[in-house]
């Protein structure tokens, strides 16, 4: 298993080279560049501006920049950010975490939501249940999510009379005056500015998965071993939670690495809607401004952490399949 996950990381590493390659080129190919508000500045001379081009490489052909930012990756510094004035990896640090937490959630929620109502929805096939969660699941994969945020946004706003809604931030990550509450009072106050985002995230990767679900169910529950189970007088729960859903959870489990990579690609647009500081809106600037560095930092951040979802959906696969441990 061990070596396995090995070689599964190491398979990655040529992919992450190709989309960083592609997308340094792209920067590079774009016009103008990082330091175009350095040469206009009357305050800096073109001596500065040329020592700095010379430290980091701007005057050289780009192959020859990519390669001295992959040695540079290699030995854990990310580079500077001319954009935001700082250490790329400090950057990148406080916003990868703001859009783990939308992501992390969004998955707890989705699969504890997503797989019962798949369940239901397959042992009640053709039921007046199964149909109208077949409405909302179509009706929500065909929804585009910068829609379904905006409409979440207008319904949050419209209700602002009703209790519940009216304690539900629409936008940002944190109230003003966020220094001055105590330890319980910030934990509130990102928690509340994260119900949104969370629902929207959740909604979005709900109808999708919860289609999957179904579909394996369903194509468990014809089997001949449940036909036999059921045959042999054994309980309707113990055929479908202890034998169908042990066999459906697999193809599920091993989509986990896709749906975390979507959740990231979908938080990223969903952060610019509602001005949540994570990875997503940090790319679109520093793509705005030219910051190579800066997106490049982002976009393998980005990347490693998809890689991770692969990897820990194949241990898990492992731990729920007994016969991956034994292959």
């Amino acid at each position: 298993m061990r070596d396995e996950l090995i070689r599964r990381a190491l398979v990655s590493i040529p992919q992450l080279l190709l989309m960083s390659f592609i997308t340094f080129l792209f920067i590079d190919l774009a016009p103008g560049d990082i330091l175009a508000k350095y040469r206009f500045d009357p305050r800096i001379s073109t001596e500065t501006v040329k020592q700095i081009e010379e430290k980091y490489h701007f005057d050289k052909p780009v192959l020859v920049q990519y390669g001295h930012w992959l040695w540079r990756t290699i030995n854990l510094d990310l580079g500077y950010s001319f954009s935001r004035e700082a250490e790329v990896t400090g950057v990148i640090a406080e916003r990868l975490f703001n859009t783990f937490l939308l992501s992390f959630f969004s998955i707890i929620f989705t699969w504890l939501i997503a797989i019962p109502l798949g369940i239901y929805a397959a042992v009640k096939q053709y039921s007046w249940g199964d149909r109208i969660l077949s409405a909302i699941s179509y009706f929500g994969m065909s929804l585009p999510s910068f829609f379904l945020a905006l409409l979440l946004m207008f319904l949050v706003y419209a209700g602002r009379d009703l209790p519940f809604v009216s304690s539900i931030p629409i936008g940002g990550m944190i109230s003003p005056g966020y220094e001055n509450m105590s330890t319980s009072g910030k934990i509130l106050d990102r928690a509340a500015h994260m119900v949104l985002p969370v629902i929207i995230l959740t909604i979005g990767a709900l109808a999708g998965l919860q289609r999957i679900s179904r579909g394996n169910m369903l194509e468990e529950l014809r089997k001949q071993y449940i036909v036999t189970a059921r045959a042999k007088g054994l309980p309707e729960h113990k055929v479908v939670y202890g034998h169908a859903l042990r066999n459906a959870i697999n193809p599920l489990i091993t989509l986990f690495g896709f749906e975390f990579s979507s959740l990231l690609s979908g938080a990223a647009l969903l952060e610019i809607i509602v001005n949540w500081p994570g990875l997503g809106s940090l790319m679109l600037a520093a793509v705005r401004a030219q910051d190579t560095f800066l997106v490049m930092g982002s976009m393998l951040m980005g990347g490693v952490m998809l890689i991770i979802g692969n990897l820990i959906s194949d241990i898990l696969l492992v731990i729920a399949d007994p016969r991956v441990r034994k292959a």
